[in-house]
Formats: C-alpha cells, sequence, structure tokens
C-alpha cells in the first residue's frame, strides 16, 4: 500500500483516479474494459463499474483475478472486499448459462441444478422454455423463437447468458474486395478493421458471429462490416441511422467490393428495393400510422435469408428494433459504434440482443497510429447579457437549456474564433435552427438541415470538400454519416443536453488526417452561469475518458489590447 498510487477505491466501488499522477495514462487503460467516467471534478475523475461493462470485460477474455489484481496494483489504499465480492460476483455471474444447439433443439444449460430451478421461479424467464427441468438437470429445452427474450430476461436478473448455439448461414452471396477500388486506389484492409472481423468471426458457430466493434469515428467502421460480409458469403441487411448513411454505405460497397449496382437495395422512405444486400434506415423500419398498428416494414426482416445484420451507430439503436432483433438470434449480428454510451440506459439490451463488446480501438491508439488526426478540444464560456440572464432565471427549468444555448453573445465569439482559423475547412454544428438561420444570416454562410433535401446536402457537402465553401453551418445532421474528410475545425454552438453520444460524434467529424497532418479544432460555446456548463461537462465525459484534455477558457471581450481571451 502507497500513498503514491494514482487510484482511490472506495467501498461502494467508486474509483477515483488522480489525473495529475504521472501513471494516469497506464490506469486509464486498466480501468478504460472495466469502468465508466462518471464524472470529473478537478483532478480527480470519477469511475464506476457496471454489470455491462464487467461482463464485456469476461467477454474478452478478462477473469476476475486479473481485475482485482490489477485494480490492487494501482489502488492507494487498497481494495475494500466488498469491491472485490461484487467483481467476483459479476464476472463469474458471466457463463453460468448457456445456450445450445442439440440435435433435438435448443436447450438453456446451467452450471449447477440449483441455478436452473432459480431461473424456474422467474416468470419471464419460464415463459421461454419448451419444457420444465428435472429436478437434478442443468438442461432445459427452449423455444427457439424465444431466444433473444430469454437471454433478455436473464441479463435483467444479472444472469447473461453465453449463447454457443451458432447461427444459419443465410443465402449465400459472391462477394469479393477489389484489388483496386473503382477510383482507381488499392484496396486494403487496416490492420485493427481486420483484428476487429477477425474478433467478431472468432470461434464462429460457437461464441462468435454476434457482438459489436467499436472504433472511433473515422476510423472505417464501414470497413470491418463489409470484411465480416465478404469473410462469411451471406446475404446482408445493413440497417443505419439516416438516408446519409445508406448513401454512404452503398457507395462505399461499390466501390471497393464486387458488388454491382444490381446486388444492392436501398430500403428508405423513398425508395422500396430489397436485394441480396439491402441497407435500410431505423426510421423506416420503427414507422407505423399509428400506435394502434403494427410496423408494416418488419417484413423487411423476412424479405430475404439475410445470413447478418449489421447495426451501424448502434448505440442509437430505437427501441422497436431491439423487439425485432430478440425475434433474429439465429441470425449473425455486428454492432458498429464509436461508443457504447446510451443515453437511455439499454446498454444491457445491446450486450444481451446484439452481443458483447469484442474489440474496440481507443481514439488515442488511433490518433497515435495516425488512423486518425490529433485533436484538441476547448470550452469557452461566454457571458450573457443583463437582460439575457433575466430572461434564463424567470424562465421555467425546461425553457432554459434553449435559451442559454441561443445566447446571442455567442455571434461575436464565433467570429473571432473563425477570424483564427481562417482557410481552415469548418464546420458550426448546433441544435436550435433558428439560432443557425439567424447566424447564417448574419455571417452569409450556407445552412445544411435535416429538411433540405438529399440532393441539395450532397451538394452543398461535395462543395465543401472541393474546397469552394470554406465553412458550413450544419444542424444535427451533423452527428451522423457527415463524409466531409478534411474539414479541421469544428464550432459547437449548441448542443443536447448531456448527450455524450453527440460530443463523440461532433468530434469524429474533423478526426480524418489532414493532408499537412495538422490537428483538428473543437470549440464547444458555453454559456457562462447557465446549466449549460454542466450539460457540457457531461458531454464531454466520454472523450475525456478516451484520453482528451477539456480545456476551459473565458470569454473576455473587454481584456486588455483588444484581447477576446480565447487561446487556440
Amino acid at each position: 500500500m502507497s500513498s503514491s498510487l494514482p487510484l482511490l477505491v472506495q467501498s461502494d466501488g467508486t474509483l477515483l483516479l488522480d489525473g495529475r499522477h504521472s501513471g494516469y495514462e497506464e490506469v486509464l487503460e486498466v480501468l478504460r474494459p472495466v469502468a465508466e467516467l462518471g464524472k470529473r471534478p478537478g483532478h480527480l475523475h470519477t469511475y464506476r463499474m457496471t454489470p455491462v461493462s464487467l461482463w464485456n470485460a469476461a467477454a474478452a477474455g478478462e477473469t476476475a483475478d486479473s481485475v482485482i489484481a490489477n485494480l490492487r496494483r494501482y489502488a492507494r489504499y487498497g481494495l475494500p472486499s466488498s469491491v472485490e465480492r461484487e467483481i467476483r460476483e459479476r464476472m463469474d455471474s458471466f457463463g453460468r448459462f448457456r445456450l445450445v444447439n442439440r440435435p433435438e433443439g435448443l436447450f438453456l444449460s446451467a452450471d449447477l441444478p440449483e441455478r436452473l430451478r432459480m431461473a424456474y421461479d422467474w416468470p419471464e424467464v419460464v415463459r421461454c422454455f419448451a419444457s420444465s427441468p428435472a429436478n437434478n438437470e442443468v438442461l432445459v429445452a427452449v423455444e427457439p423463437a424465444m431466444r433473444g427474450a430469454l437471454k433478455s430476461a436473464l441479463a435483467a436478473r444479472g444472469c447473461p447468458i453465453v449463447d454457443e448455439a451458432g447461427y444459419r448461414s443465410g443465402g449465400a452471396l459472391s462477394v469479393a474486395f477489389r484489388e483496386v477500388s473503382a477510383s482507381g486506389k488499392p484496396v486494403k484492409l487496416r490492420a485493427y478493421q481486420r483484428e476487429a472481423a477477425d474478433a467478431f468471426l472468432a470461434r464462429d458457430g460457437i461464441g462468435g458471429g454476434s457482438g459489436v466493434a467499436v472504433l472511433p469515428c473515422g476510423a472505417g467502421k464501414t470497413w470491418v462490416g463489409m470484411a465480416a460480409m465478404v469473410r462469411l458469403g451471406c446475404e446482408t441487411l445493413i440497417l443505419t441511422p439516416n438516408t446519409m448513411s445508406v448513401s454512404q454505405w452503398i457507395r462505399e460497397l461499390l466501390e471497393n467490393t464486387t458488388l454491382t449496382e444490381g446486388d444492392i437495395g436501398e430500403y428508405t422512405g423513398t425508395s422500396k428495393q430489397v436485394r441480396p444486400v439491402t441497407v435500410a434506415t431505423y426510421q423506416v423500419l420503427t414507422h407505423r400510422r399509428s400506435r394502434s398498428e403494427g410496423y408494416p416494414h418488419w417484413k423487411l426482416f423476412e424479405g430475404r435469408d439475410w445470413g447478418l445484420i449489421v447495426y451501424d451507430e448502434v448505440h442509437l439503436l430505437p427501441a422497436p428494433v431491439f423487439r425485432m432483433t430478440a425475434e433474429l438470434q439465429a441470425t449473425r449480428r455486428l454492432g458498429l459504434t464509436a461508443t457504447l454510451v446510451r443515453e437511455d440506459g439499454r446498454e444491457m439490451d445491446v450486450f444481451a440482443l446484439i452481443g458483447p463488446k469484442t474489440y474496440e480501438l481507443s481514439w488515442k491508439r488511433s490518433e497515435r497510429e495516425g488512423w486518425i488526426a490529433e485533436a484538441s478540444c476547448k470550452e469557452v464560456r461566454v457571458p450573457m447579457a443583463d437582460s439575457a440572464i433575466r430572461q434564463y432565471r424567470e424562465a421555467p427549468p425546461r425553457a432554459r437549456h434553449r435559451i442559454a444555448g441561443e445566447n446571442p453573445a455567442k455571434a461575436e465569439v464565433l467570429r473571432r474564433l473563425l477570424a483564427r482559423h481562417e482557410g481552415s475547412p469548418t464546420l458550426i454544428i448546433g441544435q436550435y435552427l433558428n439560432q443557425l438561420r439567424r447566424l447564417a444570416e448574419e455571417l452569409g454562410l450556407p445552412l445544411v438541415t435535416g429538411e433540405m433535401p438529399h440532393e441539395e446536402r450532397r451538394r452543398l457537402f461535395d462543395l465543401f470538400n472541393r474546397g469552394d465553401i470554406g465553412t458550413l453551418i450544419v444542424s444535427k445532421v451533423a452527428n451522423f454519416a457527415v463524409d466531409l474528410p478534411d474539414a479541421s475545425v469544428a464550432i459547437q454552438v449548441s448542443g443536447s443536453y448531456g448527450s455524450r453520444q453527440e460530443e463523440a460524434q461532433r468530434l469524429g467529424r474533423i478526426l480524418r488526417p489532414k493532408p499537412s497532418g495538422g490537428p483538428a479544432s473543437f470549440y464547444t460555446l458555453v454559456s457562462e452561469g447557465t446549466d449549460e456548463v454542466e450539460f457540457a461537462r457531461n458531454r464531454g465525459r466520454f472523450l475525456v475518458e478516451q484520453g482528451y484534455e477539456y480545456a476551459v477558457d473565458a470569454w473576455q471581450p473587454d481584456a486588455p489590447g483588444g484581447s477576446e481571451g480565447v487561446s487556440v
């Protein structure tokens, strides 16, 4: 035990990491696989271990002994026995139940007969069984259609299932990577993209074939999905957050694989093509005319003999798609995301129904290896005028966030930052359309919103990529699948409360490596003295956990010498 060690472990399981300690980065690598960053008050960063984070560690091959040994190595005052018991209980619970296929059908296997008898006391579990277990049996038959429901039910009871029941092959698909892309570039997977595909398919038919690959924005998650599809050679359904993502997937498939336009279908609000490889949006799948009606487009899941379903941006998976996925457990499922954080707290559903985390590439490793650009992150605190402060204080709580987000004083800060980065491709990103329209008019800049026709959005993005437009103002459509490889500055003028997903996605818009090799700059404008300060702190938690430092500057328009007080 040494007072010089960087980690303090409290009896309630809270982990406090000293950000000033020379061993900070080393301990961060130990904590990242097993814990989540909760908050960052000053130099002490607060982490917590969750059932899902510990199950993911167990699925990756970590043991309770290895996790406990690592924590003991860095714990300043040792490891409380209550924390050690919690780690052992959570991690040892992984694998107590397994799903297995036998000639006579699908079975749930338990490590002990009493474990199975315990499960039989839970109504939501029993309804999934096709028979009753005998007194000393460790096997019980399961209704195949209830495979997903059983996994969800036992995970909610703290007993995650290891699914070893295997998967159907799906319809055969003749597909390979091209040697040279349609635009004349060599087609080659990066080492980590191959590693991610290998990890997903490891022990396929036993425990592989379902899981989530976590890679930074800009690291090429699409390539992992294409690699899995090529390796499996099966008909594939790809689900994405929006129509821009659909277009990007189709473009990448045609550019880099031997698939033709006749092989690929688009299933969106405007097109309903079902082909051997079909790319659809979550929105079209969850569309229905009224709550009393079913989901008419769920038939897409039965439209072909899918051997693989790819869930792009799986952290955005809508609740109805979880229900669909529960019925598709015999189909291989690959989730792709930059962050497993879900603001709705449904990480356990992702674990149970899509699969455990099978691969993770840290943002800083990707940066060190040159796959994404270096980035500096800065929060700029902007005072509000007296009249705006009065309006903010007198407003009901639900209205205050918008008033703070639309703080008119942010416009001058924005002008100064644009002047500082003149000549650098820049995105201005915001939450509120009225604010963005006002800034577009004042600054004479083009604005891209979700209301804009897809073709016009694509035209403006192409102009930006060619350098004909130097700055774009972009609404929430910038959060996902905006392919702007040369963008090097992002200025966030307003955001969605404390969404960590959004912060990661918005930073990701500027992380493609730059031709000059220079760093990217990410600014968040925050109204001083408002709830935006706390929300911004929460939004930045995920990136802090990834190793990014957030500097905080106060805007000082009347500073001596005319300096505005923002260092860049």
